[in-house]
């Protein structure tokens, strides 16, 4: 059920108003869950800033899908999981891929390690270890990309838990 409206430019806060504009403006329209973040000028104005800085991690785009769905399925996001799905298909996963996903893990051991870890963050993150990281560095991660996880999950937490809070769910697709 719906808990929070989706507002337009003209009924937007002024600074959330200037964001949604220039938004429809290239890309034709906002989305239920930016409209809806309108309320807050400051919550609308950091998810951007930040979703823009997180596409510039060295994650490949397949890998960070899954990493997204790891992250929605613990969090328990339907909004998000129906999001990043059709994004992973997107970016070229099997539903195979995304079902592993969603189970925490990769059929790839390398890319299982990370998304095991991603999980960890965002569900118990003082149980992460020096061995932890050791075991990402042996599968070839660097500390860079170690270090996007964390702002990955944060992104996925953020999204997941506000569209809960505002009751944001899947739009049926008839066939």
């Amino acid at each position: 059920m719906r808990r929070l409206t989706a507002l337009d430019p003209a009924s937007a806060p002024e600074k959330s108003r200037e964001l949604l504009n220039d938004i429809v403006a290239r890309r034709g329209s906002a989305g239920e869950m930016v409209s809806t973040m309108a309320h807050s000028p400051a919550l609308l104005q950091g998810y951007l800033d930040f979703s823009r800085a997180m596409k510039r991690i060295k994650v490949p785009r397949a890998l960070s899908e899954k990493i997204s769905l790891a992250v929605q399925e613990w969090i328990g996001c339907a909004y998000c999981l129906d999001a990043h799905a059709e994004a992973g298909r997107a970016a070229g996963l099997s539903e195979t891929d995304i079902a592993l996903a969603r189970q925490g893990t990769s059929t790839d051991t390398r890319e299982a390690a990370l998304i095991a870890v991603a999980v960890r963050v965002v569900a118990e993150p003082s149980s992460l270890t020096d061995e932890d990281l050791a075991e990402l560095r042996a599968h070839g991660w660097s500390d860079r990309t170690i270090a996007e996880i964390v702002g990955l999950v944060t992104l996925n937490l953020l999204t997941g838990a506000f569209n809960l809070l505002a009751g944001l769910e899947p739009v049926e697709r008839t066939a």
